[in-house]
């Protein structure tokens, strides 16, 4: 038996909805991958340990100046800063930058950081070892923590027409305040 116009109107409207929501909760993810293949909105890319086996970046003769910028969400009574707002590294070596948090109420608070790397055209080649930004950080009232970063930019960034002749990169970093009600069990 053939199906009418309007059922087959109806379940091509059904699956074109169901096809949405799919892609919907696909978006997140799918965009996140794209951020870190591209590095597209300054999104640096994480270190690979495995990659770290086969060999080190060479360290190139040229210097690049990275600048540090801490900022905190409105909602977290947090101080948060950089220990020291300026370094000048060499392009593939490894350095470390510090950061410091520290809990201003009376009740203890989880936080978490989204960053991100400017000129964005950096962001692929600025390679993060090590984070506070991914894990959650949890302070105690009135604690301070000492945060490191371990990064080094990628020599490939020479190799980029876009990005080679950026003189500085600045990695900024956003604490929020993590919704202890929304978090899994």
């Amino acid at each position: 038996m053939a199906l009418s116009s309007n059922a087959k109107t109806a379940s091509l409207a059904a699956l074109l909805a169901a096809a949405m929501v799919g892609l919907g909760f696909a978006a997140v993810p799918l965009y996140d991958l794209f951020c870190r293949v591209t590095g597209f909105g300054g999104t640096t890319q994480r270190y690979d340990a495995a990659a770290a086996a086969e060999g080190s970046e060479p360290v190139l003769s040229r210097t690049i100046s990275v600048r540090f910028d801490a900022n905190v969400s409105p909602d977290l009574p947090w101080s948060f800063r950089p220990e020291h707002p300026r370094d000048t590294v060499s392009i593939g070596a490894r350095d470390m930058a510090i950061y410091i948090a520290e809990n201003n109420s009376s009740q203890p608070i989880t936080g978490t950081a989204a960053f991100n790397v400017t000129p964005t055209q950096a962001g692929k080649y600025f390679t993060k070892i090590q984070c506070f930004c991914f894990t959650e950080q949890r302070l105690e009232p009135g604690q301070q923590m000492r945060m490191p970063v371990l990064f080094f930019v990628d020599p490939k960034i020479m190799d980029d027409p876009d990005a080679r002749d950026v003189q500085e990169i600045t990695l900024s970093y956003t604490f929020y305040p993590v919704d202890e009600g929304k978090k899994a069990s």
